[in-house]
């Protein structure tokens, strides 16, 4: 299994379990499915609505005493209702609780986008606040302060621009140590992938496989399946792998990690198996760098509101 270094010594396990859009009553069950099959990596968020579930299995997997809890990275993330500075150490609080952990090893800003407090998901530009009320370099301050006391031992973003994190770097001797984006063959972000390079910043790709599962309201008209894309097909035959491994070895190989979402006992085994199945030679390199189109699954325009200061979220 590849894993990425951090300069403290950590090593992040590349391949994880992501874990948005597991159900309740679902949940529970592939996490413990997941630590027992290898996992040393699941990814949370508060808004996902389900840390008290997963809070449940791994008190179980641990109290087992087979999987000590330091020998497992468990990332979390801040939501957008809790950027006020005072507000994002009771939010950690309650991810703690939920999760039944005493630390995190990695707690990120998930949106750069600020909600009310008590605003889970906004009705309209009435419910956010701007980023002049709400700065982000204060949010990451508070953040900052989490790491210090050791509550959180690494900490970073998710959904930022290279224009996002040079306006945070400018106010910041700390330097974020992860954002996790969206990554796949059809978005491949080079220059967000060489700028994060540059800095010192890890990558982790959401949505690997399309988030075909997603709600309906979410998609897009005539989206691509990527699991039916012919070329990765055809590079999974080759390699007598399948689909889902070769778009999760790709993000492997680039060297970021990868949360593939699954609830499925095969499907959760297959994908962690990903890196061991798929090696890719020259022609299979090139064919996948081809299939770049900068296609977004998870558009962002959710957040799109240009008079509370928001105009694209991606800056694009």
């Amino acid at each position: 299994m590849k894993s990425l270094n951090f300069a403290n010594g950590d090593q992040l396990a590349a391949i994880g379990l992501g874990t948005w859009k597991s159900k309740p009553g679902e949940v529970k069950k592939a996490i413990k499915t997941a630590l027992n099959a290898g996992y040393k990596h699941i990814d949370c968020a508060a808004i996902y609505g389900n840390e008290q579930e997963i809070g449940e299995a791994f008190n179980e997997v641990f109290s087992e005493g087979k999987i000590k809890r330091e020998d497992i990275w468990i990332t979390s993330k801040l939501w957008n209702n809790a950027h006020l500075k005072d507000d994002v150490a009771p939010a950690l609080e309650n991810t703690l609780k939920d999760l039944q952990l005493d630390y995190l090893d990695l707690y990120l800003i998930h949106w750069p986008v600020a909600f009310k407090p008590n605003v889970q998901m906004p009705d309209g530009p009435q419910d956010y606040l701007t980023p002049q009320e709400a700065p982000i370099h204060e949010t990451w301050e508070a953040m900052v302060e989490l790491k210090k006391q050791g509550k959180v031992k690494h900490i970073g973003v998710s959904n930022f621009s290279t224009k996002k994190l040079d306006e945070l770097l400018d106010k910041t001797s700390e330097i974020p140590e992860m954002n996790q984006v969206e990554l796949h063959p059809l978005l491949q972000q080079n220059d967000l992938f060489e700028y994060c390079a540059e800095k010192g910043i890890h990558l982790t790709g959401y949505s690997p496989l399309g988030s075909g599962d997603r709600s309906e309201g979410m998609k897009q008209e005539d989206e691509p399946n990527m699991l039916e894309n012919d070329t990765i097909k055809s590079i999974a035959h080759k390699h007598q792998a399948t689909p889902g491994q070769v778009l999760i070895a790709w993000s492997a190989h680039r060297g970021t990690a990868v949360i593939p979402k699954s609830t499925n006992e095969g499907r959760i085994k297959e994908n962690l198996a990903a890196s061991d199945a798929v090696f890719f030679d020259k022609e299979d390199l090139k064919k996948l760098a081809e299939m770049d189109r900068h296609y977004r699954y998870v558009t962002g325009k959710f957040y799109q509101v240009p008079e509370k200061g928001y105009p694209n979220i991606y800056d694009e």
